[in-house]
């Protein structure tokens, strides 16, 4: 008889994104040639946050429970750790800097880890704990643009970092969820800093880009010139703001609202033909009224416009709006609707762009979705952090066969050293 063993077992990631709007657990496995292949996702509606903070735990630990849930069904796996992003106003962010000496003449890991310990020696609230610290770049007596200073000569070596900070009673909240879902919390990531990996490429990181990710209840900015990011901010206002909108003009149900915001809305009222007519559900048991679909659109567009000068008084406040040549990405569920881009083109004055996650590969349509940026992007940032093997179904039936194959092996052995 003769045993067949595969020994091959593929690393596998999960990353969770809990939203305002939606919660979605995304598995994905390190294929052959070191690309994620998305194997498992589960899609809930996310009844328990506010803006991108948890307001009722039993309601976010359920709908977390029942996203993991139907991501294990697909992926044939059990999930035992998750990579989490997490967003809300209570982020804050600044740019740091320190310096140390270099002790032997040549940069040790000892010295990378010296100087981004005196760049992190700044003073933040009680309240609030230390999410991030992303080195922009190294500077070797006075030499700057350094990336990796590992081994090179010099006598002094400084750092700058981009520091961001979240509320600690939040990121307890989010652990808390986790944990009481029997999952491990492999890390904690900041919602703008996730997309990133997932939608901009690496040219238009080094010529200065300025990305929005356009949720339910919250819009993620984040600034990165020269190869490094140098500014992020939470705005507290998106997607639901312009469906309760729609609701009040239109007095249907927020609900039904919801519905016509994703099937018929359009940001930019001139991209409407006023003939164009949709059905809208009234409140109660009234019938349903016909509505121009241009009229919808001038209860869109002011919201949108608005939202877009918070954005811009972001990238203001920032000081980097002249220095986003690659100009601007829009991502997210909010940033899709129908003429999303051509509305900020028109108030930012620059290219802009709908971006999709394109770093995996995945199920047919799922990756043409903006909505799953952020948790793509989690999935890559567990990669780089290290993927963990998550041991499920079919990982425990490859190991029994694989003991099977080991126990065989070494009763041949004792066979032939006996007899």
């Amino acid at each position: 008889m003769v045993w067949v063993v595969d020994t091959v077992i593929k690393p596998m990631v999960v990353g969770l994104d809990i939203g305002t709007s939606k919660v979605v657990a995304m598995v994905a496995e390190l294929g052959d040639d070191g690309q994620l292949q998305i194997v498992g996702i589960g899609a809930q509606e996310s009844r328990g946050l506010k803006r991108g903070i948890v307001a009722n735990i039993e309601s976010t630990v359920l709908s977390v429970m029942r996203a993991i849930e139907e991501a294990e069904l697909m992926a044939d796996c059990k999930i035992n750790s998750v990579t989490v992003g997490i967003g809300g106003n209570h982020i804050s962010s600044m740019n740091s800097h320190g310096i140390v000496a270099i002790q032997t003449g040549e940069v040790s890991e000892l010295d990378l880890e010296r100087v981004i310990e005196a760049a992190r020696a700044v003073a933040i609230p009680s309240d609030q704990k230390i999410l991030h610290i992303l080195p922009q770049e190294y500077v070797i007596d006075g030499q700057e643009g350094i990336q990796d200073p590992l081994g090179m000569a010099g006598v002094r070596l400084e750092a700058k970092v981009h520091i961001v900070t979240c509320a600690l009673n939040v990121a307890q909240n989010i652990e808390k969820c986790v944990s009481r879902c029997d999952l491990v919390l492999d890390d904690i990531v900041l919602n703008a800093l996730a997309s990133s990996y997932a939608v901009l490429t690496d040219d238009e990181k080094e010529l200065g880009v300025c990305l929005v990710d356009m949720g339910g209840g919250t819009i993620d900015v984040a600034v990165f010139t020269s190869g490094a990011i140098r500014h992020t901010a939470v705005i507290p206002v998106a997607g639901d703001q312009v469906t309760n909108d729609i609701a009040m003009a239109l007095r249907t149900p927020t609900v039904h609202a919801e519905d016509v915001k994703v099937r018929y809305a359009c940001a930019l009222a001139q991209l409407t033909d006023l003939s164009e007519s949709i059905k809208v559900p009234s409140v109660g048991e009234r019938p349903a009224r016909d509505l121009s679909r241009q009229a919808l659109a001038e209860v869109v567009e002011p919201r949108y416009e608005e939202l877009y000068t918070l954005v811009q008084s972001e990238l203001r406040r920032s000081g980097y709006e002249d220095l986003i040549a690659a100009g601007m990405v829009l991502t997210g569920g909010t940033a899709q609707m129908e003429g999303a881009v051509e509305l900020a083109e028109e108030i930012f004055h620059m290219p802009v762009r709908l971006a999709k996650p394109h770093k995996a590969k995945g199920p047919s349509g799922l990756l043409d979705n903006p909505t799953y940026s952020t948790c793509v992007g989690l999935l890559n940032y567990a990669q780089q952090a290290g993927p963990s093997i998550q041991v499920g179904p079919t990982t425990s039936r490859m190991m029994f066969w694989l003991d099977a194959g080991q126990w065989l092996l070494k009763a041949k052995t004792w066979v032939k050293s006996n007899f």
